[in-house]
């Protein structure tokens, strides 16, 4: 089987385990961007000045740090998905997306291209340069929320029945290994559900009426 059929059974074996493991590919309508539009240019600036609108703050850095939360959520849940069910990434770089930003529906992507890519670490980078271009977020906060999405996905995979907790720990200290993703969290040892404890904070406390989330490294209270 080539690569690109082999992508699109992959991509329609996980389409199921919840939307957030959806990826379409080829090229949308006349309003997406392709996605080296995030890393140079206006498109970012404006989707940042969007998100602090839509959630009330002038916090950039708080905008900064949800926009990246969305785009890793939207292109990691497949990403996890696809290691945990045929053991290979997905090709999740800029150069083979398109994306969008509504302020009703947020963010959404698209491959270009189905095929298989380099690792988290290498596909990410690229973006967390461009987000710390623009805003003065801390690189590590970025990387946690990477960690957090991974971690989301593979609790998902797991309630789901799609992979056993002890498949999905295996898959969630070897996605989490490479740099700069090595220290951004933990997986706790707790029976039941797989749980989490991230090192950074996301923001989200920082929004109004906004709390800490469950992986969150803040003390409840």
């Amino acid at each position: 089987m080539s690569e690109f059929a082999d992508v699109l059974a992959t991509l329609r074996r996980i389409r199921g385990i919840s939307p957030f493991f959806v990826l379409d590919v080829g090229r949308p309508g006349p309003d997406w961007l392709p996605g080296e539009a995030v890393l140079e240019g206006p498109a970012l600036p404006g989707v940042l000045d969007a998100i602090g609108a839509r959630y009330r703050t002038d916090e950039r850095r708080v905008a900064a740090s949800l926009f990246f939360l969305s785009w890793t959520a939207r292109l990691l849940c497949p990403v996890v998905g696809a290691a945990v069910v045929d053991g290979r990434v997905l090709d999740v770089r800029p150069q083979n997306l398109w994306w969008r930003y509504d302020d009703t529906a947020g963010l959404a992507v698209r491959l270009a291209e189905p095929a298989f890519g380099p690792d988290v670490p290498e596909a990410l980078a690229p973006v967390v340069a461009a987000v710390r271009s623009v805003v003065p977020v801390a690189a590590g906060l970025l990387w946690g929320n990477a960690a957090s999405s991974i971690a989301g996905a593979l609790r998902t995979v797991v309630r789901t029945g799609t992979a056993t907790r002890e498949e999905c720990e295996r898959w969630g200290s070897r996605l989490l290994s490479a740099p700069p993703l090595t220290g951004a969290g933990e997986f706790l040892d707790l029976p039941g559900d797989l749980f989490f404890r991230r090192r950074s904070c996301c923001l989200y406390y920082r929004l109004d009426g906004g709390g800490t989330c469950g992986d969150c490294s803040l003390p409840r209270g």
